[in-house]
């Protein structure tokens, strides 16, 4: 019986420039799955594999592999891109949509701080489609507003210096601690029993709660190790942070420094404060700048709290709020990570500039 012969394959020669081009598309992180499979194909076939081999080695079916193949041996790496598919023609002009955002970034509605697609659209006689339309294509979001707060500390440039200074080059024999307290945290129970989760249904609770009193959390977080400790108060005055330094003392063996970083709270900086740090020189007091609590990494360690343990909580004491608390700081020391600190200051100093432009641009 005489041998089936098939349609002819396209032999497939790769420059060097184009191997390492398909290379990156296949192995870059960001690059589209489709375009990461049809750079897979194409290295294989110029490999000397054959359409069936390559099939079964990427799991996709003869027909893909010979599509993939022939298009790259007709317009070589523009052919894996995708072709403009076709649609129905743009009814809206250029001057309409620039009138669009024109309006949206410079007026607002009479009786309201910003433009909903249904007001614009009834402002501009489009419809509400076309209005949403335009503004996904230009990334505007008038419902949305975010806050920000720039530093006026005039030690700035160097106390951002002095911070990320130690969490990417921590000095040796010494502990770098991030300390600060969490005030008036309230023990909340909801006025009804919880409706707890059920499949298709989420877990529901109340509006409303009664309080049970509060109490305020001491931390410290060790950056290296990611532990923190932890101390809780009835109230949160030097007194109190005072009794905690002296529980970090005790917690940190002899022989080592201590750099402690803190804000400009005034019990920070009270003569008690300030007595107990001149008695104790092995610790070092590194203050953040005004406003600057995003560059303390405990602040980063409250979150997790507020997220995991505070915020759906349901605590009927006081008693009940410092055993969750309780809880929540074992399970985190038995598992903890530190953060990872990746910028620099020079980074941060940069972006803190930029941002700082644009504000003053925005209001010239």
């Amino acid at each position: 019986m005489p041998k089936r012969v098939g349609r002819p394959v396209a032999d497939l020669v790769l420059s060097e420039e184009e191997r390492a081009a398909l290379e990156g598309f296949r192995r870059r992180r960001k690059t589209s799955q489709a375009l990461a499979l049809r750079s897979a194909i194409v290295l294989a076939c110029a490999d000397g594999a054959n359409n069936g081999e390559v099939a079964e080695a990427l799991s996709v079916t003869r027909q893909t592999v010979g599509k993939w193949r022939a298009r790259f041996a007709a317009d070589r790496l523009e052919g894996l891109l995708d072709e403009p598919r076709p649609g129905a023609p743009r009814k809206i002009s250029d001057d309409a949509v620039e009138k669009v955002v024109t309006a949206t970034l410079e007026t607002t509605p009479k009786g309201a701080t910003h433009w909903s697609s249904r007001s614009l659209a009834e402002k501009l006689g489009y419809s509400q489609m076309t209005i949403a339309r335009i503004w996904r294509a230009f990334g505007l979001q008038p419902h949305r507003t975010e806050k920000f707060k720039l530093s006026p500390d005039p030690q700035l440039v160097e106390k951002v210096r002095d911070i990320v200074g130690l969490y990417l080059d921590p000095p040796d024999k010494a502990l770098v601690l991030c300390v600060d307290e969490k005030s008036q945290i309230q023990a909340l129970d909801r006025t009804q029993p919880l409706l707890p989760l059920q499949p298709g249904r989420a877990e529901r609770r109340t509006h409303d709660y009664r309080r049970h009193g509060t109490i305020s959390l001491f931390a410290a977080l060790d950056v290296a190790t990611g532990k923190v400790i932890t101390e809780t108060r009835k109230r949160h005055r030097a007194k109190e942070f005072r009794a905690f330094l002296d529980l970090i003392d005790a917690e940190v063996p002899e022989g080592l420094d201590v750099h402690v970083v803190m804000d400009n709270l005034s019990t920070h900086k009270s003569p008690t404060i300030v007595r107990w740090f001149a008695s104790h020189p092995r610790f070092h007091v590194h203050f953040t700048p005004t406003y600057g609590s995003w560059i303390n990494q405990v602040e980063r360690w409250f979150g997790l709290l507020e997220q995991r343990q505070l915020k759906r909580g349901s605590h009927r004491s006081v008693v009940a709020l410092v055993q969750a608390i309780r809880d929540f700081v074992e399970v985190s020391n038995e598992n903890a990570r530190p953060f990872q600190w990746v910028k620099t200051a020079d980074e941060i100093l940069a972006s803190i500039a930029r941002f700082a432009r644009r504000t003053i641009r925005a209001h010239a």
